[in-house]
């Protein structure tokens, strides 16, 4: 399991990935995050959702209510400057993987 001071700038885009591939509530995005990293990235409730809460007041998520068996769950889906936001961190990210890849000596 990955502490969240490893994750630090890394959360947020892991976030905006997993929106990316569908609205979700809270907790789905935590088993979602889990399910997707082989279980490497266990998040905790009070690691994420301060950071989908920042996230929506940076406007790159919105969220809803939606009743569920008589609560409300906190429903997230991306913005349009959300998507974008993914676009530029991801191309981010594929640059710097590349060059710890070529310092480490692992290009191919």
């Amino acid at each position: 399991m990955t502490s969240s001071r490893d994750l630090k700038g890394q959360l947020d885009v892991m976030l905006l990935a997993v929106i990316a591939s569908g609205e979700r509530y809270g907790y789905a995005i935590i088993r979602s995050l889990q399910q997707r990293s082989n279980g490497r990235f266990a998040m905790k409730e009070g690691t994420v959702y301060p950071a989908l809460h920042r996230l929506e007041d940076a406007g790159l998520v919105m969220s809803r209510l939606e009743p569920v068996d008589g609560r409300q769950r906190r429903v997230y889906e991306l913005t349009g400057p959300g998507r974008a936001s993914l676009v530029e961190q991801r191309a981010a990210w594929d640059d710097y993987a590349a060059s710890v890849t070529a310092v480490l000596g692992l290009s191919t």
